[in-house]
């Protein structure tokens, strides 16, 4: 089954050189994109009070939005669908899981220069805190050749991966990519920890047929100060980090360094969502599949190809 790739389209250089960087993926994985379109991100819906008829209205006003990114769909290289809808809600990103199954989630880097830089911040959030994949890609990164030289960075603990993460393995699995798992340690140099770290990564299913990676420890008591000094020494050109499922003073911690990594990571930087158990992480039933309306009644209004 081709992996599908969500990915934030929009006119701007960083949005359109995001788009290119997934048709490269897609062109790799022989995937398939979704072009999706939003005004905003939020964790509540901001027509639950003003009513249907608002939401519908502003959709009204997104056909000329709806054209054009058909007429930039038609120009990519791989197999593309485009979704516009007026807000990225909890619902909408699990409707979008639902439909698609997509393997990832692609945005560009957040910019705070830019102007959209609040909205691809608040999507990275919303989609880190629904426990799906997702890929930052900065405006400097080469956007006409997959990555590499993948770097995995992770700590001692054990962990699963999401379901829907294992599909990923395709990517690490690309003929001629070199994968190296780093593990940073604070104040200490530790040996054992940088093994444990990548019996983690082997036991999480992720590397199943894959070479056993080189293995990189790195003292630094920041440690997404590590992680970026990984990064640099090993010349990677993808950085794969785990979103951890912690205590709530540790989950604050984490999404600090994650949200950090995600604005200040030279390279394209995947988070995959993993799980306590084995077993998948429960996803709260959708109360509508807002979506599905939004993009009927833009196909209603939309001019024929």
């Amino acid at each position: 089954m081709p992996l599908t790739l969500v990915v934030f389209a929009g006119f701007y250089e960083a949005a359109r050189h995001a788009e290119q960087y997934a048709d490269t993926l897609g062109q790799a994985l022989t995937g398939r994109l979704v072009l999706l379109h939003v005004n905003r991100a939020s964790l509540f819906d901001p027509y639950l009070i003003v009513g249907e008829r608002y939401r519908q209205a502003e959709l009204a006003t997104e056909t000329d939005t709806t054209a054009a990114l058909h007429r930039q769909a038609a120009a990519l290289r791989t197999p593309a669908t485009v979704v516009v809808t007026t807000d990225l809600l909890p619902t909408i990103a699990h409707d979008l899981a639902t439909r698609y199954a997509p393997a990832l989630f692609v945005l560009s880097q957040p910019d705070a220069g830019h102007p959209a830089a609040s909205v691809v911040a608040d999507c990275a959030d919303l989609l880190r805190a629904g426990q799906h994949a997702l890929l930052a890609v900065p405006l400097a990164t080469p956007a006409t050749r997959p990555p590499r030289r993948i770097l995995i960075a992770t700590d001692r603990e054990a962990f699963a991966l999401a379901p829907a993460a294992l599909a990923l393995r395709a990517l690490l699995a690309l003929p001629g990519t070199e994968l190296l798992v780093a593990h940073v340690s604070g104040g200490v140099e530790d040996d054992s920890g940088c093994a444990a770290a990548l019996r983690a990564v082997q036991a999480s299913g992720l590397l199943a047929g894959l070479p056993i990676p080189a293995l990189r420890g790195y003292n630094q008591d920041d440690y997404a100060e590590g992680v970026l000094n990984a990064v640099r020494n090993t010349q990677a050109d993808l950085v794969v980090v785990f979103a951890r499922q912690r205590s709530y003073l540790g989950d604050v911690f984490h999404r600090s360094v994650t949200a950090r990594l995600l604005t200040d990571c030279p390279v394209p930087i995947l988070v995959l969502p993993t799980t306590l158990a084995a077993g998948p992480a429960p996803v709260p039933e959708a109360s509508a599949t807002i979506i599905q309306s939004a993009t009927s009644v833009l196909q209603g209004l939309s001019p024929a190809y």
